[in-house]
């Protein structure tokens, strides 16, 4: 972990919390001496060959998804107990609307697209996550309701998508689903507007586009 560290010019808690995330998607191991090496994932032929990077190759799903809701919408991966978005499309077409936050990180567990992606791991894989990194919001990660958090986690899992009312930030409404592990990193789509647009009939359908273009970039890319 130290020599990583140092390699990546970054904190050792960072870098503990990035082979963490490694060594869950199986990217790597801790072997003796808890010292980290390659792990089955990254040994397994097919990873030598180069493949586009996975905003490459999910853009033109995110495409699709935003030509079935016309409203702004992302690509975001989990790292850690944040979310970065790495890939958006705005809908500029609305007089009002929610503007693009790529490049933006955020808690994963105030917004729709952490939720549906933290509803992936297990209650421990969670907490451990939370007990390890330090939160961004306000205080150590120790002090969040974890039961409150399970709770929603429980919800998303049985929705299949994760919600976000006024929790991130104030006027907005925003849904998102899992796209799963891909390239060793869990990603998810979302989708996001402002509050005040959003009628009783929005969340279902917004969820069953998220849906269907999420099992189609699985079928074409995975």
């Amino acid at each position: 972990m130290t020599e990583a560290a140092r390699a990546l010019d970054v904190d050792p808690s960072t870098a503990q919390r990035l082979l963490a995330t490694l060594a869950g998607a199986g990217f790597a191991e801790q072997g003796e001496q808890r010292r980290y090496r390659p792990g089955p994932e990254l040994l397994r032929p097919g990873m030598m060959v180069a493949l586009p990077p996975l905003r490459v190759r999910a853009r033109p799903f995110l495409e699709r998804l935003f030509d079935r809701v016309g409203e702004t919408v992302h690509l975001a991966t989990l790292i850690g107990t944040t979310i970065h978005h790495h890939d958006g499309i705005e809908a500029t077409t609305h007089a009002l609307r929610f503007g693009l936050r790529v490049g933006v990180v955020l808690p994963a567990h105030v917004t729709s697209a952490g939720k549906a992606m933290l509803a992936d791991l297990t209650a421990e894989e969670v907490e451990d996550r939370y007990r390890t990194v330090p939160s961004m919001v306000g205080g150590p990660a120790t002090e969040l309701d974890f039961e409150k958090l399970h709770q929603e986690l429980a919800a998303t899992r049985r929705r299949r998508v994760g919600t976000n009312f006024q929790e991130s930030e104030d006027g907005v409404a925003a849904l998102a689903v899992s796209l799963g592990v891909i390239d060793g990193e869990h990603a998810a789509f979302s989708i996001a507007m402002p509050i005040a647009r959003f009628g009783s009939g929005d969340g279902e359908r917004l969820a069953g586009h998220l849906l269907r273009t999420a099992a189609e970039l699985k079928e074409g890319i995975l």
